[in-house]
């Protein structure tokens, strides 16, 4: 397995994280809100339960982006691009994808410098006290799937690799 493929796999598996984790925060608000509403019989709400519908979000977030690029699930706008001719349209695919690839990977950096200072001022959530830089630990993980799925990507467009076999890229709505 080549790594483009390796890249597409990886993406597929971020989502999959992502979407479980979607999952156990919803069930934590069902449970949240059905505690709120049972207090008359001893149940109470989940302490800090906003606190993880923020962490469990932002994080899911990171997970999700590189399967939904991969799949061109991104919104676009195509007032010119639409009249361009095949040439033109690569050209502006090429150029568009090496400069999300650069804003992705500064972003990436961005995060991990964000985390190593929640970490050194040993930052914590108001209800949990939970480290904040344990989120953006988490976080990171789904930026580096992000950068490679970015990486993979690029390398198609100019040529030097493939998309997996049977992969298919969904059609922008205009």
């Amino acid at each position: 397995m080549n790594l483009i493929n390796s890249a597409y796999r990886l993406a597929g598996l971020s989502a999959m994280f992502g979407a479980l984790l979607l999952l156990a925060v919803m069930l934590m608000i069902v449970a949240s809100v059905s505690g709120r509403a049972l207090i008359g019989v001893g149940l109470g709400p989940v302490p800090g339960d906003f606190e993880l519908v923020e962490v469990g979000t932002a994080i899911a977030v990171f997970f999700f982006l590189p399967w939904t690029y991969l799949k061109g699930g991104h919104a676009t706008v195509d007032l010119l691009f639409i009249h361009l001719p095949p040439w033109g349209k690569r050209v502006v695919l090429i150029v568009s994808d090496v400069l999300m690839l650069v804003i992705w990977l500064v972003l990436t950096h961005m995060l991990y410098q964000g985390m190593l200072e929640k970490r050194d001022n040993l930052e914590t959530t108001f209800i949990l006290a939970m480290p904040v830089w344990w989120a953006y630990a988490v976080s990171l993980l789904g930026a580096a799937a992000g950068c490679l799925a970015y990486v993979a990507r690029t390398a198609t467009l100019l040529g030097l690799g493939k998309e997996p076999e049977g992969w298919t890229t969904e059609e922008a709505v205009h």
